[in-house]
Order: structure tokens, then C-alpha cells, then sequence
């Protein structure tokens, strides 16, 4: 168990089909206590009127994605308070760090973002998905995180992001290097 005396708040972010709930479920199991939350849950939890990101993004889809991203947060707190360590996983947008800020502010928090290259995204969705309706969908969306994430990582790394390029590792070596990065071993 990785466990040393701290509960930290780990947020991994990425582009879909990179891995962060895979990831982000490894990374808890390191942990005693600890807790997974899966962002995607969470707006999933919605019955009616669920609106998925898109090509096109609405004001809808941003107060849908706002409000798990704030509903996340505070299941983030009250388990943090409560002694577990904390892993959130979400996709990245660039409203993320607005949507986030009461968290990335937390002392406890560990910033992730989880880069392989867009290739391997594109190989894992294949992996993933196969010959599924969902294959284009997700597709797409790695294309336009991947386009929208280019311009911000010098500046998240100058913010203390950690970017771990898992093109070349598997589950256990990249949940290493999490761990390694942000002194959490």
C-alpha cells in the first residue's frame, strides 16, 4: 500500500480513451482507504434530459458537466475529511480549471493528466469499443481534447500538473509513475 501517513486528493484528467478511470481505480486500490469517483457517473446519474459533450458544446452540456464536476467536489471533501484518499477522474475541457478551482486550491491535491498520444487514444477506443456506434463518437473526442489540450500543457506543467505519457506502459507502471511523480509512494 502506498499509504504514508497522508490522504492526498488525486484529479486525473485526459482525453477520452486514455485510461483515467482504469487508472484512477489502480491508483485508489494503492491506497487503505480510498475512494474512486468516476466524474462520468455522476452527470450519467441524470434520467432525463442528459446531454453528453459533443462536437458542439451548448450552454446545457456546460451546466450538466459543471454540476457533476461541483457534485465531485464536495464527494471529494467529505471523503477527504473522513481520512480516505481521494481519486477523481473526469475528461479534460478548458472550462476544467474553472469548473475545478475550489479543488486544484486544496493543499491536498494532486493535479494529473494522463497523455498518451493521440494515436494510442485512438488504438485504445478501438480496443475498447470495436466496431461499436460509440467508436466514432469517441473518436471525435479524442480528436478535439487532444487539439484543445496542446495549447494549455506548457501551462499546466508551469502550475504543477503532473503529465504522465502512458503510451508505453501498462496499468501497474503507469500507476508508478503517478505515484512516483507526485511523491506519493
Amino acid at each position: 500500500m502506498a499509504d504514508n501517513g497522508a490522504n492526498p486528493i488525486f484529479l486525473v484528467v485526459g482525453s477520452p480513451a486514455v485510461g483515467k478511470s482504469t487508472t484512477s481505480r489502480s491508483l485508489a486500490a494503492r491506497f487503505s482507504k480510498s475512494v474512486h469517483i468516476p466524474v462520468d457517473d455522476l452527470r450519467e446519474m441524470v434520467v432525463s434530459g442528459l446531454r453528453l459533450p459533443g462536437p458542439e458544446w451548448t450552454d446545457e452540456i456546460g451546466q450538466q458537466v459543471q454540476l457533476g464536476r461541483e457534485s465531485a467536489v464536495e464527494m471529494a471533501f467529505l471523503y477527504h475529511a473522513a481520512g480516505f484518499t481521494v481519486v477523481l477522474d473526469d475528461f479534460w475541457h478548458d472550462n476544467l480549471q474553472n469548473d475545478y478551482r475550489r479543488l486544484l486550491a486544496h493543499p491536498s491535491t494532486r493535479k494529473i493528466l494522463l497523455l498518451p498520444s493521440q494515436e494510442i487514444a485512438h488504438q485504445r477506443n478501438l480496443h475498447r469499443s470495436g466496431d461499436s456506434p460509440a467508436r466514432a463518437y469517441i473518436d471525435e473526442g479524442i480528436r478535439i481534447v487532444y487539439q484543445q489540450m496542446q495549447a494549455h500543457i506548457p501551462k499546466l506543467v508551469a502550475e504543477g500538473w503532473v503529465v504522465v505519457d502512458s503510451s508505453s506502459l501498462d496499468l501497474e507502471q503507469t500507476v508508478d509513475a503517478i505515484l512516483q511523480k507526485t511523491s506519493t509512494n
